[in-house]
């Protein structure tokens, strides 16, 4: 007792004094641990003390010290907060020569990799995945109730009907009844995976109904596939799970390297099935791998300009993934071999500096290394925060993420729409963004798409003839509906919506048709728009 009543001083005495760094924290709990004769104080102790005392209606004069204790604000700067869980493993299709094998680990993942390692934890139970992210969030001071769902763990296009539906449905699950759970269960909650796949499908429609009107709205869900896999019946599919994002391993566009590579697919397949991901509406990310057997960094570098110059590209964000060597793949046997030979440090950085520098506006680099652990890299890059090494070396590049506002204040009048217009194939795209009238900054964004009239879904009436809004976003701190306005919630997304339906009604589109996450059906319902096929459309 006489422990916790010194914490308790001592998390009041850091109340009281003016914190405003993470530096003017740190010193202070120091001073405090020492004072008290405590060991130093968990941020996330002092947040839940924190929590209990502005339950009460005080402290609202420290919202500075509440940032500062917030673990990794990064995570919640985009606007939304990504919640990333794993599927169990399954056979793969692919044979690449990259990927490793592990036992009871999804095809090219390891079992130390950040994210296995938690999924592993749960059993790969998505409910608890879901659960367990949620609360480590908000224990680090996050407000999570806008989830970016990210569902890995290889080819989700091969997975079996019935596991896909109950995966899905469980994580809405999970978020629906986030408020009111106050423990996880130990044991896998999958009984009801055993279910028809009808009652299956009704049961998400239920939880996806509950979800427009939660707290905790996923407003997102990606998933990964390959290119080959892509086809219409399997877009409606993904639709009907509420997907508004894909993930396509393209790896290279070099038809010699991804023979060479194993992939199973040529670049054609990559261009037909970008287009039909655009044409439903879908954002396309793909991941991108530099230093590939057969490639060179002079390919590597052509190759990634062909991805801004050609038609048939043209993604909307990227993941770059150096090659890495590890063990339980062929590429292993390959390097012991001396058939393969990792770029040196120096020459990789170098290559993503030009790579970089060449990202258009309208494209998002996600990630720039895969986070696998050191110790697993037989050979290939080593360097965890490169995406920091180049910052420091004041390495400039227009990317949506480079640009993104984070928490900078919007000033009302003090941004300016820009419209980019680029041709895909069978399309013309339309970047609106909301930039500040000074240095840049991206304060928020939307994609049209305009497609040609010969759109390859024709036997899906909702579609046709429409103009479709791929993606509304507004950067900045996630802010919670009816929370005190940032940029969110400023009126941004409206102004950047008015100005794509502008753009649509002029080049004689009537109907506008938005892949709307399901926690956002309701923003859309206020701007006139009506739910159709997990769609939402305005005529």
């Amino acid at each position: 007792m006489l422990i916790v009543k010194k914490q308790q001083q001592a998390i009041d005495e850091i109340f009281a004094s003016k914190i405003i760094s993470c530096e003017d924290l740190a010193s202070t709990k120091r001073q405090v641990a020492k004072k008290y004769k405590i060991g130093i104080l968990r941020n996330s102790d002092i947040l839940k003390k924190y929590k209990q005392q502005q339950s009460r209606g005080a402290m609202t004069t420290l919202l500075n010290l509440k940032k500062v204790l917030r673990k990794r604000p990064v995570r919640t700067l985009s606007g939304i907060a990504p919640v990333a869980v794993l599927t169990k493993p399954y056979p793969c299709p692919g044979k690449c020569v990259y990927c490793p094998s592990e036992k009871n680990v999804p095809q090219s993942y390891l079992s130390n990799e950040p994210a296995v390692m938690r999924a592993i934890r749960c059993d790969y139970d998505p409910y608890k995945q879901v659960s367990l992210r949620l609360r480590a969030l908000k224990a680090n001071g996050h407000e999570p109730t806008k989830i970016e769902l990210i569902v890995i763990g290889g080819t989700w296009s091969v997975l079996p009907e019935k596991y896909k539906y109950w995966y899905i449905k469980e994580c809405f699950k999970a978020a629906n009844e986030f408020e009111k759970i106050k423990s996880i269960k130990i044991k896998t909650r999958n009984s009801d995976i055993k279910c028809e796949i009808k009652k299956l499908k009704q049961q998400l429609l239920q939880e996806q109904k509950k979800n427009e009107k939660t707290k905790y709205k996923i407003i997102g869900i990606t998933l990964e596939t390959r290119p080959d896999y892509i086809n219409e019946e399997e877009l409606l599919e993904m639709r009907k799970l509420g997907a508004t994002r894909v993930e396509l391993g393209v790896q290279a566009i070099d038809d010699k390297i991804l023979k060479l590579n194993k992939r199973g697919h040529d670049v054609e397949k990559i261009a037909s099935a970008t287009e039909l991901l655009k044409n439903f509406g879908f954002k396309v990310t793909y991941h991108i791998m530099p230093n590939l057997p057969g490639a060179t960094v002079k390919k590597d570098l052509a190759m990634f300009k062909s991805l801004f110059n050609d038609e048939r590209f043209q993604p909307d964000q990227i993941k770059l993934y150096p090659t890495v060597v590890t063990r339980n793949s062929l590429l292993y046997k390959w390097w012991q071999e001396g058939k393969y030979k990792s770029y040196p440090d120096k020459v990789l950085q170098n290559l993503i500096v030009k790579c970089k520098k060449i990202v258009p506006q309208y494209v998002r680099i996600i990630r720039l290394i895969r986070d696998i652990p050191k110790e697993s890299i037989i050979a290939g890059n080593k360097i965890t925060n490169l995406r920091q090494i180049m910052k420091d070396q004041n390495v400039k590049c227009e990317c949506i993420r480079c640009r993104e506002a984070k928490n900078k204040q919007l000033q009302i009048n003090n941004f300016k729409l820009q419209i980019i217009n680029y041709p895909t194939l069978n399309g013309q795209e339309y970047f609106i963004q909301a930039v500040d009238k000074k240095d840049n900054t991206l304060f928020g964004f939307c994609r049209l798409r305009l497609p040609a009239r010969n759109t390859k879904h024709a036997t899906f009436s909702t579609l046709s003839n429409a103009a479709l809004i791929r993606e509304l976003h507004v950067y900045g701190e996630l802010v919670s509906v009816g929370q005190k306005k940032k940029i969110q919630h400023a009126g941004l997304g409206k102004q950047l919506m008015l100005m794509a339906e502008k753009i649509a009604l002029n080049n004689g589109f009537k109907k506008i048709v938005v892949i709307s996450g399901v926690g956002v059906r309701g923003y859309y319902r206020k701007l006139g728009y009506r739910l159709k096929d997990s769609y939402m459309v305005k005529a």
